[in-house]
């Protein structure tokens, strides 16, 4: 195959150094300088294990922290072309090719995950809050052992996030792959590609990571189906045989591999994630460690609610305070099978978003709820104002004796409007919260404890089955 590409360079620069100069040139035409992981995606499409030394220890080449120029970038004097070749691998010779060179536009595309890569070290998200498992997941990755994790809970409890910030804090690279039911072999290792008329080889994510040394993140593992098998070698840690190209790959130091779901792999029998499966018990043997991560505790949720504020400039901590007592509310009722949904965090940062964007909370709240059926949606507002006393009540829509609301109204304090303030409010859901007892609330309540009715006035106090 003789398809050589000429591109202009300087002529007193060493062959090497010429041919590395072209390959930016022709993979970043418009790039006066390059970032660390650009200049390791060159070297590695000309079949370089480590960046070059000439570049990343030369001060002169350093612009910026991980940013470097080229020694001979466009528009320097006495250029000359140079025809780029690359020598024929046995991926090559199984594509067909007969002849000693290729073209770096064909190289190019070997290795990389879709389109150009540009850095895949995560960046850094400021209004983040550590909690919860980053300690232990900060330590998994610094080791650089391989030690396959797999993290399960409920969604919108930042599982995800977290492997990536830790990645981002440890200036670790970090493939994400979002798995699916048609995720397969192809998806993951890699396969031909049509570049330029020619069939070309690419490797997969899981590959690549694997060549990188990264951190290789299975997100939604459990959507998966029996075609991950092909995985199994991999969280081994041991190489993999690319069969296609009758090569083995062999994970550089530092690889391991990361797995979140929303199970743990038993399948949702509540019907709450559909289309996730029951996965092999042998893949699920092969991870080292499993986490399963809860929503965050209340003070760290605030904290993680006042910081998206902030980013959204709209600080209000009485009202994130509000939001995350709500929550919490929520969330206790979902875990003893009043109700069958939950306010995630993420539900709760959108309400942030959409309040910046509108400037009502009652509209930021709605917004948000909408995507619940019309009487849980009501419910939960309704659950809202009865925890934000400043927030004017907005007229109730459900029919008397709703299940729904006899559910709220079990672990609600309900107090008559003209009475109520907002540090009652707080002070009576607290006493119900720690107690589980509505009757301890006193005798301006109404309302019912779990499982029975009850009455309440100012002579019963202890209230009595009707």
């Amino acid at each position: 195959m003789s398809n050589s590409t000429n591109i202009i360079v300087s002529p007193d620069m060493s062959e090497p150094r010429r041919v590395f100069v072209a390959q930016a040139k022709l993979l970043y035409p418009s790039h006066t300088s390059f970032t660390r992981s650009e200049i390791k995606h060159i070297a590695y499409s000309l079949n370089m294990m480590t960046p070059p030394a000439w570049i990343v220890n030369d001060p002169s080449c350093r612009v910026s922290r991980g940013v470097y120029v080229l020694p001979m970038g466009p528009g320097s004097p006495d250029l000359v072309p140079v025809a780029i070749t690359r020598l024929i691998s046995t991926e090559d010779k199984i594509m067909g090719a007969n002849a000693s060179t290729m073209s770096l536009a064909t190289a190019a595309v070997m290795g990389m995950t879709g389109g150009d890569r540009m850095t895949i070290v995560p960046m850094i998200c400021d209004e983040y809050v550590p909690w919860g498992h980053f300690a232990d997941i900060e330590k998994i990755i610094k080791t650089r052992l391989f030690a396959p994790t797999y993290i399960t809970g409920m969604s919108g409890n930042g599982k995800t996030t977290m492997i990536e910030q830790v990645c981002a804090k440890l200036k670790r690279e970090c493939f994400r792959v979002n798995i699916v039911a048609e995720t397969d072999e192809d998806d993951l290792l890699g396969g031909f590609r049509l570049e330029n008329g020619s069939t070309v080889w690419q490797d997969g994510p899981v590959v690549q990571a694997m060549r990188n040394g990264a951190v290789l993140l299975l997100d939604e593992i459990d959507l998966g189906t029996s075609k991950l098998m092909c995985l199994q070698p991999v969280l081994e840690g041991k190489g993999i045989y690319l069969k296609k190209i009758n090569q083995i790959v062999v994970p550089a130091a530092g690889f391991t591999v990361f797995a979140t779901a929303n199970t743990k792999g038993k399948g949702s029998d509540d019907g709450r994630y559909i289309g996730t499966n029951v996965m092999n018990e042998a893949m699920l043997d092969r991870f080292d460690y499993t986490y399963e991560q809860e929503y965050a505790p209340r003070p760290v949720e605030k904290k993680i609610v006042i910081k998206a504020m902030n980013k959204f400039g709209v600080e209000d901590k009485s009202f994130a305070d509000c939001l995350t007592k709500w929550a919490e509310m929520i969330r206790k009722l979902f875990a003893e099978g009043s109700i069958d949904e939950v306010i995630s965090t993420r539900r709760l940062v959108n309400i942030v978003k959409a309040y910046s964007v509108f400037g009502e909370k009652e509209k930021a709240i709605r917004m948000s709820l909408a995507r619940f059926d019309a009487e849980t949606s009501e419910a939960f507002f309704s659950a809202y104002t009865k925890i934000d006393g400043d927030m004017v009540l907005a007229a109730a829509v459900f029919e008397e004796g709703t299940e729904l609301k006899g559910v709220i109204d079990e672990v609600l304090t309900i107090v008559d409007p003209s009475a109520r303030t907002s540090e009652q409010l707080q002070a009576q859901l607290e006493i119900m919260i720690q107690q589980q007892n509505i009757a301890a609330a006193g005798p301006f309540i109404t309302g019912k404890t779990i499982g029975y009715p009850i009455q309440y006035n100012a002579n019963n106090t202890s209230g009595k089955k009707i």
